[in-house]
């Protein structure tokens, strides 16, 4: 009977190291899966933020496009509009020539200077 008890209680002993192992095992399994999830939703997300950017850089590129050939056409319409510009039509719309007035400087010979300046 006493060898029966010790049995039992040395299997017994076992049994909860297995258990303890097991769960040891379960809770690091836990962990790798739950990391391995993180990372996959983490990989999702770049990946659409990637895909995102893209369709919207080709977007703003089309745009671009778009906005250098109105530049252009305004820049022909301006051309064109400058030839046209002369004396005529500015006297027409009110504008008249100014006579130009410049600035001068005496020259430094006929300035009178003091003795002790300089």
């Amino acid at each position: 009977m006493k060898e029966m008890s010790l049995q039992l209680k040395t299997r017994m002993q076992n049994v909860n190291i297995m258990n303890n192992n097991i769960e040891v095992e379960r809770v690091i399994l836990n962990s790798l899966l739950s990391l391995l999830a993180i990372l996959a939703i983490g990989y999702v997300l770049i990946l659409g933020n990637t895909v995102f950017d893209i369709v919207q850089r080709k977007t703003l590129e089309k745009e671009a496009v778009a906005l250098a050939n109105e530049v252009s056409d305004l820049e022909l319409s301006y051309l064109s509009l400058s030839g046209s510009i002369d004396m005529a039509l500015s006297s027409s719309m009110g504008f008249k020539e100014t006579k130009a007035t410049f600035a001068t400087r005496k020259s430094l010979g006929s300035l009178r200077l003091a003795k002790n300046e300089i």
